[in-house]
C-alpha cells in the first residue's frame, strides 16, 4: 500500500477522555500503531483532558486558547482521523462532544474516520454505531466500516492486552487501508 501513495498521511487520533493516562488513550495507540506498521504516516494523538481548560467554557471559535486551536486545525487537515472516547450512560464524553462542536462544518468532508471507544462491559458496544457514526455522519465524512470496541477487561498495565481486541484492531485497520490509500477528497460546495 505504501508504494500508492505519495506523502505520508497526516493521521490525528483524538482522545475524548478525562483522564490520562486511559483505558480510551491506549486503544487509540494500538490503532495509530497499526496504521503506521502499514503505510506511510505522520501520527499525531490529541487528548483532550489536558488542553479542556482552552475550550470547556466557550462558545464560540474565537475564545478557545491557541492550543486548542491548533488542536482543531490539525483535526480539519487530518488526511485520516481515529477518534475514541469512553462510553458512560451510553454516549461519549460531553468533552467530546465539545471539542468536535468547534470544527467546521465543511471542515471532515469524506475524510476517513476510524471509530473506537471503550467502556466498563459489553454493554455499551453500540454507542459506536448510535453516537459516534451519526456524529460524524452530520460532517459528512467516511466513517471506517468496522469500529473498536475495548471492555476494561481487555486493558492491563495501561495497553491493550487482549488477543481478541488485538485481532479487531488489525481486522479494522486492514479493512479500512483501501478506503485511505485510494481517497480523495470531493470538492465542498460553499453552501449545502
Amino acid at each position: 500500500m505504501s508504494e500508492i501513495l505519495h506523502a505520508p498521511l497526516r493521521v490525528v487520533g483524538v482522545n475524548g477522555s478525562l483522564q490520562t493516562p486511559s483505558k480510551t488513550g491506549a486503544l487509540l495507540d494500538a490503532v495509530l500503531a497499526a496504521i503506521g506498521d502499514r503505510v506511510d504516516a505522520d501520527v499525531r494523538r490529541i487528548d483532550l483532558a489536558p488542553i479542556a481548560p482552552g475550550f470547556a467554557g466557550a462558545v464560540a471559535r474565537d475564545e478557545l486558547s491557541y492550543e486548542v486551536a491548533e488542536a482543531l486545525s490539525a483535526v480539519e487537515e487530518a488526511d485520516v482521523l481515529v477518534v475514541g472516547t469512553p462510553v458512560y450512560r451510553a454516549s461519549f464524553t460531553g468533552l467530546f462532544k465539545h471539542f468536535f462542536d468547534f470544527v467546521e462544518q465543511r471542515a471532515l468532508v469524506d475524510t476517513p474516520v476510524l471509530l473506537t471507544a471503550t467502556g466498563g462491559s459489553e454493554r455499551h458496544t453500540l454507542a459506536i454505531e448510535h453516537q459516534l457514526r451519526p456524529l460524524f455522519g452530520f460532517f459528512q465524512a467516511l466513517t471506517l466500516p468496522t469500529g473498536v470496541y475495548g471492555s476494561s477487561g481487555d486493558f492491563a498495565e495501561g495497553r491493550v492486552a487482549s488477543p481478541r481486541l488485538l485481532e479487531r484492531i488489525e481486522a479494522a485497520v486492514e479493512r479500512s487501508l483501501p478506503f485511505v490509500a485510494h481517497r480523495s477528497r470531493a470538492a465542498v460546495p460553499a453552501r449545502w
